[in-house]
């Protein structure tokens, strides 16, 4: 949909949860040799200005990033998360956010690739002009799509290194996100078994988000679910609650590393009693 902008939402508690994770899993790639892709299936524009037009609209960000920003008591795993966002703050005041691509660009390394897909048509353009700003040497090993990662993922399976981690992290403006997510996932499974999938998803007042992480725990694979919940339902049913990260073929390290993190989490991001977190994993 269109009508989508995650500047809206960029540094919230949900970015949060899904940047330090994606960190988490980015550094564990980067410990062997054998050169990776990353595959962002919805990428938006990059970076956000959180004093920008959209982003500040909400401020969704005070409740997220901005709880973090200034604190000295952060766990490791908060604390590398917080240092790539304040690589996009250099003067130490929080005025932008980088999104995923602006995180996993930057930690690529020469052999490493990038492959960029989103469809909106603004945000595509967007996009690509901010890469540029991260220097050639992201630049040349990143590759752009200006249409649906659901759609144009299999194209890309099994990347040529066969080492690989693929976000998919859509909107779910559009309800049918939920089952585009579970086809997606099971296609890339057939097609490339071995790699890492990271799946984002809203608590939100929606039928279908609160089947898709009992849909996700079904697959027969190894896999990390993890979600943190800030605050109670609200009782007209709206507003985003929480939200959680599925992750396929996770590290062996993450489990005990989102153990120590998340209840730290729950503090420093909760709004009210109904904070909590969920860490689930099978076969790892």
């Amino acid at each position: 949909m269109f009508s989508y902008r995650h500047a809206f939402h960029a540094g919230n508690h949900a970015d949060v949860l899904k940047h330090l994770i994606l960190i988490q899993l980015l550094k564990y790639l980067g410990q062997k040799d054998t050169p990776y892709w990353y595959i962002d299936t919805h990428s938006g524009a990059g970076v956000y200005a959180l004093e920008g037009e959209w982003a500040g609209k909400n401020a969704e960000h005070e409740g997220g990033i901005a709880r973090l920003w200034e604190r000295d008591d952060l766990p490791p795993a908060v604390a590398d998360y917080v240092e790539e966002v304040a690589a996009w703050n250099e003067d130490g005041a929080l005025r932008h956010y980088p999104g995923s691509p602006f995180i996993a660009g930057p930690m690529l390394r020469d052999r490493d690739c990038m492959r960029l897909f989103e469809a909106h048509p603004t945000e595509i353009t967007v996009l690509q002009d901010n890469v540029r700003t991260l220097g050639r040497h992201v630049q040349r090993k990143t590759m752009f799509y200006d249409r649906d990662g659901f759609s144009g993922l299999k194209g890309l399976l099994p990347p040529p290194t066969r080492r690989g981690l693929v976000l998919i992290d859509p909107s779910y403006e559009d309800k049918r996100d939920y089952t585009y997510v579970m086809h997606t996932l099971q296609e890339g499974l057939e097609r490339f078994a071995t790699g890492m999938y990271a799946v984002w998803y809203p608590q939100v007042a929606r039928r279908e988000a609160q089947q898709l992480p009992e849909k996700l725990m079904r697959i027969d694979a190894k896999w990390l679910h993890v979600s943190l919940t800030v605050r109670q339902p609200s009782g007209i049913g709206l507003g985003l609650n929480g939200s959680g990260m599925f992750i396929i073929n996770p590290p062996w390290t993450l489990a005990a590393t989102l153990k120590s993190v998340m209840p730290w989490l729950v503090e420093a991001l909760g709004e009210d009693e109904g904070a909590t977190f969920t860490l689930d994993t099978h076969g790892v």
